[in-house]
């Protein structure tokens, strides 16, 4: 059994030539970034694990690639990709992600746009550096109230940090928890409380568009919403529509179409705080991720399958 890192570019590459041993399967990687995905069946022929952090990886070109029997996608967000039940279906190729790798990186990415947005740090940063001195009214957030839209390892994370800074955390899960500190409510008392929304949702056909026009229009006027889980659990159109009116300050690190177009709309907004989905990119997350991925390859290569 063989495994192709297909995107890795030179940084994962690094990592991945420093984490693995001897004893690994033998792992290809192709330090090119940006692959597309028709030249996908020349890079993975012969290989039996496609790695892939970020390229396309379509059933009908999974189809040209006989030897392919797994994939293992770097993170949790393989349906933006791939459709993993076609590729069981149609293929015999089991996808496998992988879970908690930066639960504590997202985390603090989340902490740190929910404080540059309650601060205004954005616009007055853009506003000196073209010459101008933009005095913004901040938030002060320590007793406010922030809510947590899904409550997985990431979302444990955030509460642990707003509890820190003196916040009131309430969350919101699809499955009943508990956790010290924070309190459990229903979604129309977590919108309607909330000065700050960070969302943490897996996407799913579930989740996808969770947060509608109609829940965003529940939110409290002048609330933060922190997005670092996908794009495509919020209705883009309405969360925009929301920001340019003033209702609600942004604060996002993804988006529905990535890299964020050149000219996009939500960039024009004056008080959206953006970064490049890179909430997940720190050196201990990125070592997490690269032993993560050996140990699914170790486990597939014990199998046999």
């Amino acid at each position: 059994m063989r495994a192709c890192f297909v995107d890795a570019g030179d940084g994962l590459a690094a990592v991945m030539e420093r984490l693995r041993r001897p004893s690994d399967v033998p792992v290809t990687v192709n330090r090119q970034p940006d692959i597309r995905p028709d030249a996908l069946p020349g890079v993975l022929a012969g290989h039996g694990i496609a790695i892939i952090d970020h390229t396309a990886l379509p059933t009908a070109i999974a189809k040209q690639v006989p030897s392919l029997k797994h994939v293992v996608f770097l993170g949790t967000g393989a349906r933006s990709y791939m459709n993993p039940e076609e590729l069981a279906a149609e293929c015999g190729v089991a996808v496998h992600i992988i879970k908690g790798y930066g639960d504590t990186a997202v985390a603090e990415m989340a902490f740190a746009l929910m404080w540059a947005a309650a601060k205004g740090l954005c616009r007055m940063d853009r506003g000196i550096r073209g010459g101008q001195w933009l005095r913004t009214d901040g938030v002060e957030l320590t007793g406010k109230t922030v809510g947590l839209i899904g409550y997985g390892g990431i979302g444990a994370e955030m509460a642990r940090l707003c509890n820190g800074a003196g916040m009131r955390v309430i969350a919101w899960n699809r499955s009943p928890r508990e956790a010290p500190g924070v309190d459990f409510v229903e979604l129309d008392d977590l919108l309607s409380q909330s000065d700050v929304v960070s969302v943490h949702l897996l996407l799913n056909d579930e989740t996808r568009g969770f947060l509608s026009t109609d829940r965003i229009a529940r939110m409290k006027p002048g609330a933060i919403l922190v997005n670092t889980a996908r794009g495509a659990v919020v209705d883009e159109a309405a969360m925009e529509a929301a920001a340019r009116a003033g209702r609600i300050r942004v604060a996002l690190d993804v988006y529905g179409t990535e890299p964020l177009p050149a000219g996009a709309s939500i960039a024009t907004v004056e008080d959206a705080t953006l970064s490049a989905h890179s909430a997940f990119r720190t050196p201990e997350a990125s070592d997490n991720l690269i032993e993560a991925a050996l140990e699914h390859c170790r486990r597939i290569a014990r199998e046999g399958k």
